[in-house]
């Protein structure tokens, strides 16, 4: 039981510290403790990896069946996870407002990368972005406050996004091919949009979310100290965004809904390429499981553990062993391992204030 309420609690801090972006560039090292830090959490990333060795292994040694995929399907997904990092470029311009691209683009895919190599690296990761954003001539205190606004409304709406497989479950169905999954995807974004802009737009549905949450948090997690007045944080929370991003909201909330729902659509892809169609729901249950565990901060991006565990929740969805490894393998090569020289060139290439664009 302690266990389960360490990981709680290590899950908890590390989605509070990543929907406050100034708290997580002032928890980045300084110079005096970076070498005991990164000493501590090269171990503790040491130790998680040998635990997740197996399916580690397990996942990459399928890159010997990418063959597979056809080069349509391959090329499909890449253009979804492309799509993905459209709309969240977008949904971080419209929360920075401003039109300075290069620096939105080569900022994100650099703090990104960082955080997905670094041990401990998600402060890392947003220290870096908010630096290149201020070095790129954009106001560090309103960049502080526009990327938090991102990091909140990007955590709320993929929290929300499992409660549209409830009515999917009760009424079956199965998926059966790539035109069932752009219908599948367009019924996601239209339905999470609706969902979210009524959280966004009024008081009572997202009150009574907070306090369903609450109860179930505090129920399930008996022997941590009880979660108190969320309902009324939300609420905070939900006015701090609309705060920042202004009459755009809708935009943005938009942009958010289509970078969830694009990554979605490239796992939902990569099964229906190697002939594998469970519910649709079920896997938007594996999806959203999966970014939570990518939380989990004793791995750069939740490294072992998102593989790990959505391979064992696709085979609980019904998929076949062999195409859950083979799935999340695709998956993960493109929204985790291809984006890596991407961010390096854009750290490189990255405009300082004198060249912005």
């Amino acid at each position: 039981m302690a266990a389960a309420e360490t990981f709680g609690d290590r899950l908890e801090q590390a989605i509070e510290l990543r929907t406050d972006v100034a708290a997580e560039v002032e928890s980045a090292p300084a110079p005096p403790r970076r070498l005991r830090r990164t000493v501590f959490w090269l171990a503790v990333t040491g130790v998680s990896l040998y635990l997740v060795f197996p399916s580690l292994v397990d996942v990459f040694g399928s890159w010997r069946d990418v063959g597979r995929f056809s080069v349509a399907a391959l090329a499909g997904m890449f253009a979804l996870q492309a799509a993905s990092l459209v709309c969240l470029w977008a949904l971080q311009a419209v929360a920075l407002r401003t039109r300075r691209w290069r620096a939105v683009i080569s900022s994100q895919l650099a703090g990104n990368a960082l955080a997905k190599v670094a041990p401990g690296g998600g402060a890392i990761g947003a220290a870096l972005q908010f630096r290149m954003l201020v070095r790129a001539g954009l106001p560090g205190p309103a960049t502080a406050t526009g990327l938090t606004a991102v990091n909140l409304l990007v955590f709320a709406v993929v929290l929300a996004m499992p409660v549209l497989a409830v009515p999917a479950l009760l009424r079956g169905g199965v998926d059966k091919g790539l035109l069932d999954t752009a219908i599948v995807g367009l019924v996601v974004f239209a339905i999470a949009a609706a969902l979210s802009a009524t959280l966004l737009a009024t008081d009572r549905p997202l009150h009574w979310v907070g306090r369903v949450v609450q109860r179930v948090r505090n129920r399930l997690r008996r022997g941590a100290e009880p979660l108190r007045r969320l309902p009324e944080r939300l609420l905070r929370e939900r006015d701090r965004i609309l705060d920042t991003l202004g009459p755009r909201w809708k935009r943005a909330l938009l942009a958010t809904v289509g970078r969830w729902t694009f990554d979605y659509l490239t796992l939902l892809a990569a099964l229906a390429a190697i002939g594998s169609h469970p519910l649709p729901s079920l896997v938007l249950l594996a999806f959203c499981g999966a970014q939570l565990l990518a939380q989990i901060p004793v791995t750069p991006g939740g490294l072992g553990f998102v593989e790990a565990g959505l391979t064992g929740m696709l085979a609980l969805a019904g998929v076949s062993a062999g195409d859950a490894v083979m799935a999340t393998f695709a998956y993960r090569l493109f929204c985790y391992w291809l984006p890596l020289p991407f961010g390096l060139l854009a750290f490189a290439l990255a405009p300082r204030a004198a060249s912005a664009a």
